[in-house]
């Protein structure tokens, strides 16, 4: 019950921010007493998820829906050939259980740095830098984020935040596609109950 109260709280904390326009986005707290860019309406987040979701969710075992989640950092949309989008990026693959639960099948995170520019209908991911894996990812991350390094290492590193933003995501995903799921499910976890 404990964790349902806190997955709420997060979730309704996340959905509840509002976007004034892509240049100058909102700032929350984050239990690390960090500030960090939570995105709910911007124009570039239905193309970086079509990326995430047809790009980077091939290179995990597939589930019957992927819903990714993430953090957005930081935007320099100064150059329509070349917006940039920092971020904390999520891949998640589920599976269907039962009538009501999404079992989570795979996934992964891919933090950096998303290149758009504007097309005919729309945006289109250009390129995307992402943080090395092993040994170098400090020092990589560091030079994708730059100034927004700090904002990024909080989100990162505060495994609340990351749960209550993917609650969000999942939330948002089964209410926008009108699906029955009600819990969510992690390997080797007891189903916990969505917070709708």
């Amino acid at each position: 019950m404990k964790n349902n109260i806190y997955f709420i709280m997060m979730a309704l904390a996340v959905l509840s921010i509002g976007v004034m326009g892509c240049k100058q986005q909102p700032k929350v707290e984050t239990p690390a007493e960090d500030t960090v860019v939570v995105e709910q309406e911007c124009p570039y987040l239905a193309t970086i998820e079509a990326y995430l979701t047809n790009e980077l969710a091939k290179n995990y075992a597939p589930g019957a829906v992927c819903i990714p989640a993430y953090s957005v950092v930081g935007i320099d949309d100064a150059d329509e050939a070349d917006i940039k989008v920092w971020g904390d990026w999520w891949v998640y693959n589920y599976d269907i259980y039962g009538d009501d639960t999404l079992r989570t099948v795979s996934g992964g995170n891919h933090p950096g740095l998303m290149h758009l520019a504007k097309a005919e209908e729309g945006y289109t991911v250009t390129s995307f830098e992402q943080t090395e894996d092993g040994a170098g990812n400090m020092e990589s991350a560091k030079r994708i984020f730059g100034e927004k390094y700090d904002a990024f290492a909080a989100v990162n590193g505060d495994q609340k935040v990351k749960d209550s933003v993917r609650a969000a995501r999942i939330v948002k995903y089964v209410k926008d596609e009108d699906l029955p799921y009600t819990k969510l499910q992690d390997l080797g976890m007891e189903p916990v109950d969505l917070p709708l």
